[in-house]
C-alpha cells in the first residue's frame, strides 16, 4: 500500500472504532440530541473531511455534480435530519456509516488500480539510470543515456540494464528479456548480434556500439507507448464519461423533486405533508444513484487488460485498440518476418544460356560470378534478401567483405522491384520477374520459373538475362499454431499479402492453413488489397493487419488495427501500429484477442450489473422500501463487486 492508502486505512480504523463505540454508548446512556450530534460529528469528519473538501472545491469551480457532491449532500442531510428530528428518524449513525463505507470502497478500488498499474509500471524498471563509456584512462565514465551519441561504445556489466540499442562488438552473455517480451527463457548473445535496450545482462561483460540515440531506442519507445495508452479511450469509456455527465445532475434534480413534490402534493390534497419521510427517501435516492461503480470499474477493466497484455510482451497503445481487437473478424498477414523468420539462405544458383556459356569458355565458374555480381549490386541494401546474397558470397571469402561496396556504383533501389547498379563496368540488375519484364531484355534468354518454391532473384547483366538465384525463407515455429489459435478464437478469415512470387506464397499459405493469399504485390498493392478486404468484411467487425517492414507502415495505418512485430520490426512499422508484439511471436496475436474479449466481457458485465442493481434500488428507494443501508449496498457494495470483477482482467489463462 502507498503512504496515502495507509493514511486512509488509519482513518477508516479510527472512524470505525469511534462509530461502534458511539452506537454502543447510545444504547446504554441518555444524552441530549445536540450532544450526540457533536459526538457523531467527530468520526464523520475523521473519515469524510476530504470528501467535503472536494465537494466544496467542485462547487467553487462550478463543477458541482460528481460523486463527492452526492455523498456530501446525502450524508450531511442524514446527520442534519437526525438532529432536527431529535434522533427519532435515525440519521447520525447512517450518515457516518455511509461515508465510512464509501471510503472503504474508494480504498479498495485504489488498491486494485495500484495492482493493475504495477503490471504496467513494472516496465518503468527497464528505464536505465546511466550508461558507462570507456575513457582514455582505461576506466569507465558514467553518462546520462540521453548524452550518449550514436556510434559510441558502451560497456554493460553483469546485472546491469542495456541502456541503448546497438550491436555487440565484444563479449558474449545471456540476456533476461522478460520485461520486454514476457518470455522467461534467457537469450544468448555474442559479438555481431543486435541488442535492444531494456534487457538485463546476466553473465558476461559486453562492449556495445550504439546504433540509435537514447530517445529513439526500444526502451524509450516502449515507455512512451505505455505512458500514452490511457489517452486513447475506448467507446465504452467514452460512453460512461458522457453518461455520468448527464446522469449525475439528472439524479440530483430527481432527488430534489422527490423531497419537494410529494409533500406539496399531499398538502394540496389536505393530507399530512410527511416532509421528513420524503427527505429521507430523497437522501437514500442520492446515495443509491452515485455512479462510482461504472465510473471506476470500466476504466479499471481496460487498464487491467492493458496491464495483462504488457506483462506478456504485448503493448497496446490505447483502450480503444484493446476494445477493437475483440471485434476483429479478419486478420491480414505480411509474410516475410511476420509468418516467416525473415532469415534467408541461398539454396540454388542457376546461370542462364549465353552468360553461362561465355564464362565457361573463359574458364570461370558461372555460378560464382552470378552470385558475385548480385551480391555487389545488393551491397548497399539492408533488405533480408540482400543480406542473404552478401552472406552467401562472403561465406567462402570473408576477406572480400570490404571490397563489395567499392566494386558497385550508381546504385538505384527500385521499391517493390529490386536493385540496379554498375559493377566492375557492367550494368547489373537484380530483382523480381516484374523488374525483368520492365527492362525489355535483349537476347534469346528469358527469366525462368524454378521448379522449387522460394524467393527468386533474377539477374540481368548489360541488358541480357544472366540467370536466377533461389532464396528460401523458413516459417516461424509458432506460425501454424498461431493460425489455428486465431481460428479457434473466432477469426473468420485469414489472408496473407506478400511481394514474393506466386509459387512461394502458395506453398507457405498451404502449409500454414491460410484461407487466402495474394502474391507479387508492391506496397501500394497491399494497401489496395486491404481496402478491398475492409469493404468486404462483415458490418461492425474489424480488420487487423500484422506486419514488420517499412513497406508495411501504410497498411498498418490503414487497417482498423495495426499489429507490428516489435523485436525485429522497423521503427516505421512500430510507429504506425496500434499494437506491438515485443517477441515477434505470432501466437501473441491470439492471446491479445483473448485478453481483449475477456476485458470487454467483464466491462459489459459491470455495466449491466451496476445499472440493473441501481435501477431496482432507485425505484425501491423512491417508494420507501429501501432504507439507507440498502443504499450503502447499492453504492459501495456494487462498486466493490464491480472492481473485484474488473481486476479479473489481470489474469488470463493462455
Amino acid at each position: 500500500m502507498t503512504k496515502k492508502q495507509k493514511k486512509v486505512l488509519v482513518r477508516i480504523i479510527i472512524a470505525s472504532a469511534l462509530l461502534i463505540a458511539l452506537m454502543l454508548a447510545e444504547r446504554m446512556a441518555y444524552l441530549p440530541t445536540l450532544v450526540w450530534f457533536l459526538l457523531y460529528l467527530i468520526p464523520y469528519l475523521v473519515i469524510g473531511y476530504d470528501i467535503l473538501k472536494k465537494a466544496a472545491i467542485g462547487i467553487r469551480n462550478r463543477q458541482v455534480f460528481d460523486e463527492n457532491f452526492l455523498m456530501a449532500v446525502a450524508t450531511v442531510g442524514a446527520i442534519l435530519l437526525g438532529l432536527f428530528t431529535d434522533g427519532s428518524e435515525g440519521g447520525f449513525e447512517e450518515g457516518v456509516a455511509v461515508m465510512l463505507f464509501y471510503q472503504i470502497g474508494e480504498l479498495f478500488q485504489s488498491v486494485a488500480v495500484g495492482k493493475s498499474r504495477r503490471n504496467i509500471t513494472a516496465l518503468m524498471d527497464i528505464r536505465p539510470d546511466c550508461a558507462y563509456v570507456p575513457n582514455q584512462d582505461g576506466g569507465l565514465e558514467e553518462m546520462d543515456p540521453d548524452d550518449v551519441e550514436i556510434g559510441t561504445v558502451i560497456v554493460v556489466s553483469p546485472g546491469e540494464k542495456v541502456p541503448i540499442d546497438g550491436i555487440v562488438e565484444e563479449g558474449s552473455s545471456t540476456l533476461n528479456t522478460a520485461a520486454l517480451t514476457g518470455e522467461s527463457l534467457p537469450r544468448e548473445i555474442s559479438a555481431g548480434d543486435e541488442i535492444i535496450s531494456g534487457c538485463i545482462n546476466l553473465t558476461g561483460v559486453l562492449r556495445i556500439r550504439t546504433t540509435k540515440a537514447f530517445g529513439e531506442s526500444t526502451v524509450s519507445k516502449i515507455l512512451d507507448l505505455v505512458e500514452n495508452s490511457s489517452m486513447k479511450k475506448s467507446k465504452s469509456e467514452n460512453f460512461i464519461s458522457k453518461f455520468a455527465r448527464y446522469y449525475t445532475p439528472a439524479v440530483c434534480y430527481a432527488a430534489l423533486a422527490l423531497a419537494v413534490v410529494p409533500p406539496v402534493a399531499l398538502l394540496l390534497l389536505g393530507r399530512p405533508a410527511q416532509v421528513t419521510t420524503w427527505i429521507i427517501r430523497a437522501l437514500t435516492f442520492l446515495v443509491i444513484s452515485c455512479p462510482c461503480a461504472l465510473v471506476i470499474s470500466i476504466p479499471l477493466s481496460f487498464f487491467a487488460g492493458i496491464g495483462a497484455a504488457s506483462s506478456r510482451g504485448i503493448l497496446v497503445k490505447g483502450s480503444n485498440y484493446l476494445e477493437a481487437m475483440s471485434e476483429t473478424s479478419v486478420v491480414v498477414f505480411d509474410k516475410t518476418g511476420t509468418l516467416t523468420k525473415g532469415v534467408f539462405e541461398v539454396t540454388a544458383i542457376r546461370p542462364a544460356g549465353q552468360f553461362a556459356k561465355r564464362l565457361t569458355a573463359d574458364g570461370k565458374d558461372p555460378s560464382g560470378e552470378l552470385l558475385a555480381l548480385a551480391a555487389c549490386a545488393e551491397s548497399y541494401s539492408n533488405h533480408p534478401i540482400s543480406k542473404s546474397l552478401k552472406e552467401a558470397y562472403l561465406a567462402d571469402r570473408p576477406e572480400a567483405e570490404g571490397s563489395l561496396r567499392t566494386l558497385a556504383s550508381d546504385v538505384e533501389e527500385i521499391s517493390g522491384r529490386g536493385v540496379k547498379a554498375t559493377v566492375s563496368g557492367h550494368t547489373v540488375a537484380a530483382g523480381n520477374a516484374k523488374m525483368m519484364e520492365e527492362m525489355a531484355l535483349t537476347g534469346e534468354d528469358t527469366p525462368q520459373q524454378p521448379p522449387e518454391s522460394g524467393t527468386v532473384v533474377h539477374v540481368a547483366v548489360d541488358g541480357t538475362y544472366a540467370g536466377y538465384i533461389l532464396i528460401s525463407d523458413v516459417e516461424k515455429d509458432t506460425s501454424a499454431s498461431a493460425l489455428k489459435a486465431l481460428k479457434k478464437s473466432g477469426i473468420e478469415r485469414t489472408v496473407m499479402l506478400t511481394g514474393d512470387n506466386e509459387k512461394t506464397a502458395a506453398a507457405v499459405a498451404s502449409r500454414l492453413g491460410i484461407d487466402e493469399y495474394h502474391a507479387e504485390l508492391l506496397p501500394g498493392d497491399k494497401v489496395d488489397q486491404v481496402e478491398r478486404l475492409l469493404a468486404e468484411k462483415p458490418a461492425g467487425s474489424k480488420l487487423a493487419f500484422v506486419g514488420d517492414g517499412i513497406n508495411d507502415a501504410p497498411v498498418l495505418s490503414r487497417a482498423d488495427i495495426g499489429i507490428a512485430m516489435g523485436a525485429m520490426g522497423s521503427d516505421a512499422a512500430i510507429e504506425a501500429a496500434d499494437v506491438v508484439l515485443m517477441d515477434d511471436n505470432p501466437e501473441r496475436i491470439a492471446l491479445a484477442m483473448q485478453i481483449s474479449r475477456k476485458c470487454l466481457r467483464i466491462v459489459h458485465e459491470n455495466i449491466y450489473f451496476a445499472l440493473g442493481v441501481k435501477g431496482l434500488c432507485l425505484i425501491l428507494g423512491a417508494l420507501g422500501i429501501a432504507n439507507m443501508w440498502v443504499a450503502v449496498f447499492a453504492d459501495v457494495g456494487v462498486m466493490i463487486l464491480a472492481v473485484c470483477n474488473a481486476i479479473r482482467c489481470l489474469s488470463v489463462r493462455e
